[in-house]
């Protein structure tokens, strides 16, 4: 126990004035005979002990009396926290949480407008004398500076939900940073619902001269159903031809979901429809098939009907179905006839074969596949643009020359971080397995015999990987060497043939599986932009656009609304990079532009990071508190109670004067009533 004016106490010492009363009685008594007295020493002997448990009585009503007055001015009370809040002359940061959780139902509305009012009633406790500093999760420039008291209730008031997401870290790291250059008493409130996957303990970092003080909100119920992503099973997209997506969706409440519908639809007309089912705090994958008839940039979004959490019901994403595939064949002394066989009538693709003498560089920048053939050195010129090619996305396959300079060639496979080629292996062998699982093969079989027909080889090019190079093996040998060989580089893709397209080396060019092999890997080679994007995460938005000129400017529109930005970009020589740095807070699809001419579609998602509704309770709070022993962190439990009254608590505990003034009064009236009893 504590006291508030422990000064006070010094007047336990007129306990001393009832003590002498009681020793020093002055009273004299007169004596009386009788004849017969036996009578009347009973009587005697029963009013002396009658008289001094009286006196005693009296006389620690009279001490209790005292003591209880002087402890009731001397205000006692019983400390609750470590802490304490000055109610005058401070520096005050609030964090209102507005993300899209806090839309969540609790017993005074939503927890935001719960969060709203726990902010006010902040301002109510302290004086008018005090600087208040608001914070919430857009760290919006008005934010960032100290207000009156007014003002702080104004802006407060005028809050609203956001999409961002920030850590309870960044968070803290903000309000100290504010702080820093204030002198006087410094107090830091974080009004949440705590979610745990944006909770990062670990790397909160206290100020020792700051208080923080966490205020837990908590929901009615945290049942949230929501589409986590989504992906194509298959990157190339054709007019009429089928594809699938597949939709993720998660359910991380406590009640088991039946036929939740899930729609897709393409330029604001409905493609495909689902339903699944979910059981309590897991997942599902459903499939959605459509067909696109139209070439273009294809605006597409899933949607699912889920209440009270909706942010996380609608998922964009964007797509092209490209007109054709643009492939190049840089070939050595004269073209190949099997490439130019598979590839020259195909509507599909775009192909172009050209000399290596005579190669026009600004091809490169407009293909997405590029087939090396037939060539014995690589010159320095041309390998720094195949570098850059695969760096920027492009797809580089080689096939070598019967006599290839193995410097030249190391010296590009070495800055492409790729496999190379060793010495030439003469002996007959054969291909004696293909990788079904690898993306070029996966739909190509519907089902592999054992006695296969499979290329056969007279001579080969050992292909050596890289110390902790990742390769993949589409085809290999019966010796165990590497037949055809695909390594990721940059962006890009690398593809190494051990053997050039020559029958006197293998049967590869003629068999029936160099037509899948080459194929695919061109389908494949076509790099789309991105699905989607996470707004908040500011990604750079890699764009593959030549014809623009150094001073070209991009702008973004939203897909059937009144907005647009003009982003910042990047030109690295292959490609642009378009930041919009924040720009865009409202998830749908987009398109980005440069003049008149569109030439992609984006989309944007808001952050899952809110979707999980798992969050910490009070008591979770401060155990996770106490084992990671943060110092001048504490947890105020409001409940029911304002927060006039548990700040009022943190300052003075549980006062008891109020206790003490009534056993004061108390111990009065018993004396009062024990003098007048006979």
């Amino acid at each position: 126990m504590s006291f508030v004016n422990p000064a006070f106490l010094f007047g336990l010492f007129f306990i001393a004035i009832p003590v002498l009363i009681h020793l020093f009685n002055l009273r004299r008594f007169k004596k009386v005979y009788f004849s017969n007295v036996r009578m009347l020493k009973e009587l005697k002997q029963e009013t002396q002990k009658k008289s001094r448990l009286k006196h005693l009585l009296v006389l620690f009503s009279r001490i209790l009396a005292i003591a209880s007055l002087v402890f009731a001015f001397a205000q006692p009370f019983i400390p609750l926290t470590n802490s304490k809040v000055n109610l005058s002359g401070n520096n005050i940061s609030v964090f209102v949480d507005n993300t899209f959780s806090m839309e969540a139902i609790s017993k005074k509305g939503t927890l935001f407008n719960e969060a709203v009012s726990r902010a006010l009633e902040i301002a109510a406790a302290y004086s008018t004398t005090d600087i208040f500093q608001l914070l919430s999760a857009d760290f919006e420039g008005k934010h960032q500076a100290f207000y009156s008291k007014e003002d702080f209730v104004r802006l407060v008031n005028d809050l609203k939900i956001s999409s961002s997401t920030r850590m309870l870290s960044e968070i803290i790291s903000r309000q100290n940073d504010l702080l820093v250059s204030k002198t006087k008493s410094k107090a830091i409130y974080i009004i949440s619902d705590f979610q745990k996957s944006v909770s990062d303990f670990d790397a909160i970092k206290t100020d020792t001269n700051t208080n923080v003080y966490l205020i837990p909100l908590q929901s009615a119920k945290s049942q949230n159903i929501y589409i986590d992503s989504c992906w194509f099973e298959s990157p190339v997209f054709q007019t009429n031809h089928t594809n699938k997506l597949n939709v993720l969706i998660k359910n991380n409440g406590i009640v088991d979901v039946e036929k939740i519908p899930v729609k897709l639809s393409v330029n604001g007309v409905q493609k495909s429809i689902a339903s699944v089912d979910i059981t309590a705090g897991s997942q599902s994958i459903t499939s959605l098939s459509f067909s696109i008839s139209e070439k273009g940039i294809q605006n597409a979004k899933i949607e699912i009907v889920d209440f009270p959490i909706t942010f996380d019901d609608v998922f964009y994403l964007s797509f092209s179905v490209t007109d054709k595939i643009p492939v190049i064949a840089i070939n050595g002394t004269k073209e190949n006839t099997y490439i130019n066989a598979l590839f020259s009538a195909d509507s599909l693709i775009k192909y172009t074969s050209q000399n290596e003498k005579t190669l026009d560089y600004a091809l490169l920048k407009t293909s997405s596949c590029v087939i090396l053939n037939d060539i014995k050195t690589i010159s320095s010129g041309l390998a720094m643009e195949l570098q850059s090619f695969v760096n920027s996305g492009g797809s580089l396959v080689v096939f070598p020359s019967e006599d290839i300079d193995k410097t030249s060639y190391s010296a590009l496979f070495t800055s492409l971080k790729v496999p190379s080629y060793s010495f030439k292996d003469t002996s007959d062998t054969k291909v004696d397995k293909i990788n079904r699982d690898h993306l070029v093969y996966k739909n190509v079989f519907e089902k592999v015999t054992e006695n296969i027909d499979l290329p056969k080889v007279f001579n080969h090019y050992k292909i050596v990987s890289i110390a902790g190079g990742v390769d993949e093996i589409l085809l290999k040998l019966q010796n165990g060497d590497n037949f055809f060989v695909s390594s990721a580089s940059g962006k890009g893709k690398v593809y190494l043939s051990s053997v050039p397209l020559m029958p006197e080396w293998s049967s590869f060019p003629k068999h029936a599986i160099f037509v899948p092999t080459l194929y695919n890997i061109a389908l494949y080679s076509n790099h789309d932009a991105e699905l989607y994007y996470t707004i908040g995460k500011d990604e750079p938005i890699s764009v593959s656009f030549t014809e623009l000129a150094n001073d070209a400017t991009f702008s973004i529109k939203a897909y059937k609304k009144d907005f647009s930005i003009i982003p910042e970009h990047k030109n690295t020589g292959n490609e642009y990079l378009v930041f919009p740095h924040e720009q865009i807070t409202e998830s749908g699809n987009y398109i980005l532009s440069t003049g008149e001419k569109e030439i992609m579609g984006i989309a944007y998602n808001y952050d899952r990071h809110e979707s999980n509704m798992k969050c910490y309770s009070p008591s979770e709070l401060e155990t996770i508190i106490k084992e990671k022993n943060l110092k001048n962190i504490e947890v105020l439990d409001v409940a029911e109670r304002p927060i006039s009254k548990v700040l009022e608590e943190i300052n003075q505990g549980l006062q008891l004067w109020k206790l003490f003034l009534i056993l004061g009064l108390l111990f009065l009236l018993s004396e009062v009533l024990l003098l007048r009893l006979k």
